[in-house]
């Protein structure tokens, strides 16, 4: 977001919450933010980041299994010792996630500062299902000069839940990087890619299941699996008992560029995830001029409209790999003639590429006369 969003403005500072999470006891966690006020005034110097920003980043020590509003409350707190008790010197303040950043930007900005927010949190019912996170929640948007979202199911979950706001809501979708082509077109459907938490919202037991299948039919077939999360382990005994471990690889948590040059590296992003509020990376797999075999979980359908069959194919959410299995010999049984990856891409570019997302921010920010564009 940065990266798109940061050129055009005269200056641009991002503060980054960074939450340490642990075990701690009442006594430690008084220790360790009376460390942090302490350390702050010295350790918060802005570095320099992309798009030309500087970036400072805040350590909010975080023990285990706070609420959300009380998580919301420490970033607060970290942040006003990061600005020396002085308010963001920014005529426009943006929070990521309308609680967790919002609280924080809204507790420290100027009287006079207008406040954007993006929700794009998969985990919204939770943050509003305790009492004091929905009353954070209502205070950023009663704040907010405009509050955006990712994806319509983000939009009517928050319109259903907050209807005295509805008209706050607007749809801007996450910016994604299309400025890379692959160096060579995907030849077959071969190399499988995952990239998401091992988890079970993410529908990778079942993938590996339908795996295991199409694998008995095409012995070809490999599946690099990037991510990590609760299911791990349970997922490595499971290759072994499917006898496909050794076409199985598990590539642990890797940094975004690495995970996107997976993408150019591999010929078909399966995402059977049960619930996505956007979903990032079947947007940046066709950025990097590969299929996608995705479920329609919210946003997908939403991302992908117009050009589904060009991207590759659309599967039910179904709690079993049967879905994967079908969309898999579909996609192959069309590949390459029934598809146009090149169209996708350009249509994806046009409406999530790094310009048209940043037009759609900056017409926002600086829309009023007095808004200075910093």
């Amino acid at each position: 977001m940065t990266e798109a969003t940061a050129p055009g403005t005269a200056s641009f500072t991002v503060y980054h919450c960074d939450s340490w999470v642990a075990r701690l006891s009442a006594d430690e966690d008084a220790r360790i933010a009376d460390a942090v006020r302490a350390l702050m005034p010295v350790a918060g110097t802005p570095s320099r980041t992309v798009g030309g920003a500087d970036l400072v980043t805040v350590p909010v020590p975080m023990p285990r299994a706070l609420p959300f509003a009380e998580q919301a409350r420490r970033a607060a707190a970290s942040l006003k010792v990061a600005l020396g008790g002085r308010p963001i010197a920014a005529p426009v303040v943006h929070a990521h996630v309308g609680l967790l950043g919002g609280l924080p930007a809204l507790r420290n900005m100027r009287s006079d500062s207008r406040l954007f927010v993006t929700e794009h949190a998969t985990f919204l019912d939770r943050m509003l299902a305790e009492p004091d996170g929905r009353a954070g929640y209502a205070e950023v948007l009663a704040a907010c000069e405009a509050f955006f979202v990712v994806g319509d199911p983000l939009r009517a979950q928050l319109a259903e839940a907050f209807p005295e706001h509805a008209d706050k809501l607007r749809s801007i979708a996450n910016p994604i990087d299309f400025a890379t082509p692959r160096a060579e077109p995907v030849k077959s459907l071969h190399r499988w890619l995952f990239v998401g938490g091992l988890i079970e919202r993410k529908g990778v037991g079942w993938l590996l299941e339908a795996f295991a299948v199409c694998r008995r039919q095409e012995p070809a077939l490999t599946l690099t699996l990037v991510g990590e999360g609760e299911l791990r382990g349970r997922l490595g005994e499971r290759a072994e008992e499917l006898g496909v471990a050794d076409a199985v690889t598990f590539a642990g948590a890797l940094s975004p560029v690495e995970a996107l040059g997976l993408m150019r590296e591999h010929d078909v992003l399966v995402h059977p995830s049960r619930y996505e509020t956007f979903g990032v990376v079947v947007v940046e797999a066709a950025a990097a001029g590969m299929p996608v075999i995705v479920t329609r979980c919210g946003g997908p359908e939403q991302t992908l409209a117009g050009i589904e069959s060009d991207a590759g194919q659309l599967i039910e959410v179904e709690e079993d790999s049967t879905a994967i299995v079908a969309g898999y010999e579909q996609l192959r049984d069309r590949f390459p003639g029934g598809m146009d990856l090149d169209r996708a891409r350009r249509v994806l570019a046009d409406r999530f590429g790094y310009q048209a997302v940043a037009r759609q921010h900056h017409d926002a920010w600086f829309s009023s006369p007095s808004a200075d564009p910093s």
